[in-house]
């Protein structure tokens, strides 16, 4: 950018604290052709007093030195103008004091270091601050978005014709969006048509109602923009959002549909109950599963398998192989609420019959307690929680059940007509691949994820409930996670508009997500490129796939807009138009490095955008303080952090360099589901760099963090502080 106008703001304490003129004198000296200050520039005023600038100075860049640029990011938006947030207000004024040994604040005139007063290092930070807006803005490029050649498809596939596909299908229809619907079984319906009965998806939450998928198959099979497809599957899947073709196997065929966002509803398979021999199943034919339980209960023959007695006693085995390190290590949310609706079942057929339930944690979520209640109140249905410790033959064909640590702390001995195992959930991709894709990435959504979940096709669980970790892709229903059908037509709602949603995004030309607001995507030049397959490999998203030199072939519309391949690359060749490895290196070169000898540490940090930078900018609304040695570049991830920002730091003379990311590991919370992770093993590199630089590998250092935890985030950088202290002032400082 060649014309570009600073405006700092003087409200908020800024300048109170700090010297407006010499921020202005450094904003001209870096490069700035207009600079202003005035007070609240977030107003109606100060917005207004920009735009006039900006049209009088044929600006074509501004850098709005004021607050944090989580706050206020709509009012400074000014069409095509580029913007930078220089965050003088959580920055630095709201957050950097002098403390005294007590830890309360100080006059920023006290003596700091070396006679240094506090007031000149603080002024060293905001000029650095003021450089470093315009630095970036000098290499700037305005994003552009992408616009794909080929016409982008707007219908949505839905794989999977039970409860949630079926639910997905006609919410997107009834948005105006054509859908195909695949479905591998002869029939619509999925597990809900096979049964008798379900609890009701509405208020009062009580009764047992039929199954509402018949409707739901009336209403798809009579809606016009759905085309459903019956004893097929999905062939493969290559492409893209906007351009995926779908090849479809119908009576051994292949059809190919070109599609624009997938909901994947293919659902769930009971658990291998043979498995549970020790429970009776197998070895005792009065032993059966919930699912045999519902079938006998549709065809209304409540009658023992031994030998067709009516059955006037069932006992239900609660968590049958679940939340068992052994078996599913999960609870499946559904089971007990299953397990209650059979058991009042079998007291309608007879109301002579006995039900007996033995749990260990009773669980029927949200207004479900109500369908508990009606059960409690029930005389001939005992609950107690329990440990089942024997299933063996009884006498007459009865199965004998012995139960410990009770309620009643009592050991039963119950004997009855039949058991039930309440066995859980396994979603259909625990067994393999039910998308086919044709990425580099391989068929299936990735093996880590399995580790993560069990199987289920989620992605981040925190943040992005919805996602799977295949852009364009939206799980919906028992194989997103375990949940009742209530939940499942409310999942399946939620993925159809996410579905509607990467559509939108496509057309308009911006990231799909999360990064929605993001028009700028990943450069590749190829010239330069070693076919290392860093960034193929390393890619959350599977964005990117190989020629058959094995050079990267970027699928636009796949990508997050995360850097992580820009991260990964050795070469540097990867960038994009608003975040490129010239520009970072542009801010740490603008930067004022004190010469040696004099106490006056520098520290950098790099500090990720979705819960570092959240973190500290709640410790500057509290007033803390972290210490005024550190200048802080916020990065999309961690996983963007390119080796060459620590080399260009490191040179430039900074004495430590810290990395503040998203946690990862069993309670990760990365937005982009590994960067920090993929930054960690990066560190290996991170020495060899501060080794070929002669300097402590303890100078580079990475942490991790949660967004809430703005009490370690402060502790962190000061023990960081403390440590690089204790080392000698970096040798390249002052050249």
């Amino acid at each position: 950018m060649e014309k570009i106008g600073v405006f700092i703001c003087t409200s908020c304490d800024i300048g109170n604290r700090l010297d407006i003129a010499e921020l202005e004198n450094a904003a001209r000296d870096q490069g700035a052709v207009a600079v202003y200050s005035r007070e609240f520039l977030c107003s109606k005023e100060g917005k207004a007093f920009i735009e006039e600038k900006i049209k009088e100075n044929g600006l074509d860049a501004v850098s709005i030195c004021a607050c944090s640029p989580r706050v206020n990011y709509d009012v400074f938006d000014f069409g095509n103008v580029a913007v930078e947030r220089v965050n003088l207000r959580e920055g630095i004024v709201w957050s950097r004091f002098l403390l005294g040994e007590g830890g309360e604040i100080l006059e920023d005139t006290a003596d700091y270091i070396e006679g240094v007063p506090f007031k000149n290092e603080l002024m060293a930070l905001a000029k650095d601050y003021v450089k470093m807006g315009v630095a970036k803005l000098q290499v700037y490029k305005l994003p552009e978005p992408f616009k794909p050649e080929e016409e982008i498809s707007k219908t949505i596939l839905v794989i999977g014709g039970g409860v949630a596909g079926l639910t997905a299908a006609l919410e997107a229809a009834n948005a105006g969006y054509d859908v195909v619907l695949v479905e591998k079984e002869k029939e619509l319906g999925g597990f809900v048509a096979k049964m008798k009965g379900h609890c009701e998806v509405k208020h009062p939450f009580k009764n047992i109602v039929p199954p509402i998928v018949d409707e739901l198959i009336s209403q798809v099979e009579s809606n016009e923009k759905i085309k459903v497809y019956k004893k097929a599957t999905v062939a493969s899947i290559s492409g893209m959002p906007g351009l995926f073709k779908v090849k479809i196997n119908v009576d051994g065929k292949e059809e190919e549909v070109k599609i624009g966002a997938i909901v994947l509803a293919a659902g769930f398979k009971p658990y291998d109950a043979s498995k549970l021999d020790s429970l009776g199943y197998g070895n005792i034919k009065n032993v059966v599963t919930n699912v045999q339980f519902e079938e006998m209960a549709k065809e209304g023959k409540f009658i023992r398998p031994s030998d067709g007695a009516p059955i006037k006693s069932v006992l239900f085995i609660l968590c049958a192989g679940q939340r068992d390190e052994n078996h599913l290590p999960y609870c499946s949310g559904y089971c007990c609420l299953a397990s209650l609706k059979q058991a009042k079942y079998i007291r309608e057929a007879d109301p002579d019959a006995k039900a007996f339930i033995i749990y260990d944690h009773m669980r029927t979520m949200g207004i479900y307690e109500n369908f508990y209640k009606t059960l409690q109140d029930d005389p001939g249905v005992f609950l107690t929680k329990g440990k089942v410790v024997e299933v063996s033959e009884g006498e007459d064909g009865k199965v004998k059940v012995i139960v410990e640590e009770t309620l009643l702390g009592e050991k039963l001995e119950i004997n009855v007509d039949l058991v039930v195992l309440a066995i859980g959930m396994v979603p259909v991709t625990a067994e393999g691949p039910v998308l086919n894709l044709e990425y580099r990435q391989g068929p299936g959504l990735p093996p880590d994820e399995l580790e993560l979940f069990y199987g289920y096709a989620d992605s981040n669980y925190i943040c992005f409930p919805y996602e799977t970790r295949r852009t364009g892709i939206y799980a919906a229903g028992a194989i997103h996670q375990p949940m009742t059908i209530a939940q499942a037509i409310e999942d399946a709602r939620g993925a159809a508009l996410k579905a509607i949603q990467c559509l939108v995004a496509i057309e308009e030309g911006h990231a799909v997500h999360p990064r929605t607001w993001d028009f700028a995507y990943p450069e590749f030049d190829l010239k330069m490129c070693t076919q290392c397959k860093r960034c193929t490999e390393e890619c959350p998203f599977g964005a990117l796939n190989e020629d058959e030199k094995g050079n990267p072939l970027p699928n636009i519309t796949r990508c997050r807009r995360c850097g992580t391949c820009f991260g990964a690359c050795p070469q540097r060749i990867i960038n994009f138009k608003d975040y490129s490895i010239e520009m970072v290196g542009n801010m740490i070169r603008a930067t004022e490095m004190p010469e040696q000898g004099y106490g006056l540490y520098r520290l950098m940090a790099f500090i990720c955008e979705n819960d570092a930078l959240p973190a500290l900018d709640m410790a500057a609304l509290q007033r803390k303080s972290i210490p005024v040695t550190f200048r802080i570049i916020p990065v999309r991830c961690l996983g963007a952090v390119n080796v060459s920002f620590v080399k260009d730091a490191m040179s430039k003379g900074y004495d430590g360099i810290l990395l503040l990311g998203c946690k990862y590991g069993e309670n990760y919370q990365c937005h982009f589901i590994k960067g920090s992770e993929l930054a960690n093993r990066r560190m290996e590199n991170v020495a060899e760099t501060l080794q070929q630089l002669a300097l402590e590998p303890e100078r580079v250092t990475l942490y991790t963090v949660a967004i809430d935890e703005v009490e370690e985030v402060i502790k962190k950088m000061n023990e960081f502080n403390e440590e690089i202290k204790g080392f000698e002032e970096n040798p390249f400082k002052g050249w």
